[in-house]
């Protein structure tokens, strides 16, 4: 996929997801060029796949853009960027390789780096399974998160979730998640963690990388900006332990120790979809022997919410062993902004 391709379709999906301001940046540099020197260069000689499916470059540009004016580090560039009001595409272009040739070595450092936006809406899905599983089993919940990031979401049980049917979670929790329904709400049961733990190949500090995992928010979503500061803030005080390693390695030994009156609960959020089809494979393995060994004491659940090129949002399955049986529990938006539930039917 060239450069040209990947930043108009990045630009949609934002566009899509509500950010005009974002799809506005992307798409001028589709429509303008990239700025000349070895930035722009870089990216238009970038191997492989660029696109959200790949590298997400697109991202990592937005993202270094937005980095510079949290930090402080481009007054000029800031004047451009929410709360003032959308430019017009040329302007907003021009201040935009202008912040770049101002700062190249600040941005090609920070194009190493894929995206983490750690979406805490998601958080909607984790908390409605683990109150369901919990109503089914009876037991406290271990949890253990794949492509975890800076952990934000192995807090989940610290968010409150409002529904018609009644709000999940503590009623003080900083976090508020309000996604609009497409389906009827379940009535919450309520659910206990015993222990949390994730993993990632790089996972982020929500303490000392705070400003660059806020970064990767699109400038012009206020409310998803506020709920990311306060899923940090109780993160530097409830931090997440998350291990920097392979995820089916980690994965592997995670399985292999007993949880005798606990249910373990693996899960994921738009994160198997990037691993290579030979980890992909070797992690359901895993998983399946995992399920085997499942007891009625010591069950053992797997919760997936990823894209299947099925829209719209993503699509969400629950497995509880030892019984086996995969749940389709409907679909959620990938920001959190909807969601369309199907409770599992045990």
């Amino acid at each position: 996929m060239t450069w040209q391709r990947a930043f108009a379709a990045q630009a949609q999906s934002c566009r899509d997801l509500g950010s005009p301001f974002t799809a506005t940046l992307l798409d001028s540099f589709v429509s303008v060029g990239l700025p000349d020197g070895p930035i722009g260069a870089r990216i238009a000689a970038w191997p492989g796949d660029i696109s959200s499916n790949g590298a997400s470059v697109p991202l990592r540009l937005a993202g270094a853009l937005h980095g510079l004016v949290l930090e402080g580090r481009d007054t000029d560039l800031a004047a451009f960027y929410p709360p003032h009001p959308l430019a017009e595409p040329a302007e907003l272009h021009q201040a935009a390789s202008a912040a770049i040739s101002r700062h190249e070595a600040y941005i090609d450092q920070r194009l190493n780096d894929a995206p983490q936006t750690n979406e805490v809406a998601r958080a909607s899905a984790l908390i409605l399974a683990a109150d369901a599983l919990a109503a089914q089993t009876g037991l406290p919940i271990v949890l253990s998160e794949l492509g975890a990031s800076a952990g934000l979401n192995l807090n989940f049980d610290r968010f409150r979730l409002v529904t018609p049917a009644g709000d999940f979670g503590p009623s003080d929790s900083p976090v508020i998640l309000t996604p609009e329904w497409r389906s009827p709400a379940p009535a919450p049961h309520g659910f206990t963690v015993a222990e949390r733990q994730g993993v990632d190949l790089s996972p982020r500090d929500p303490v000392a990388e705070r400003i660059r995992l806020l970064s990767f928010i699109w400038p012009d979503q206020t409310a998803r900006f506020h709920r990311i500061e306060a899923a940090l803030d109780i993160a530097a005080a409830s931090p997440p332990k998350v291990a920097k390693a392979d995820a089916i390695d980690w994965l592997e030994t995670r399985l292999s120790k007993p949880h005798p009156g606990q249910l373990h609960l693996v899960y994921h959020t738009v994160a198997w979809q990037y691993f290579p089809a030979k980890v992909q494979a070797r992690g359901e393995a895993l998983l399946a022997e995992a399920g085997e060994r499942a007891t009625t004491d010591a069950p053992m659940a797997r919760l997936s919410m990823e894209a299947d090129g099925h829209p719209p949002g993503a699509k969400l399955t629950l497995t509880l062993w030892p019984d086996g049986t995969t749940h389709e529990l409907g679909r959620f938006d990938f920001h959190g902004r909807w969601i369309d539930w199907s409770p599992p039917r045990f």
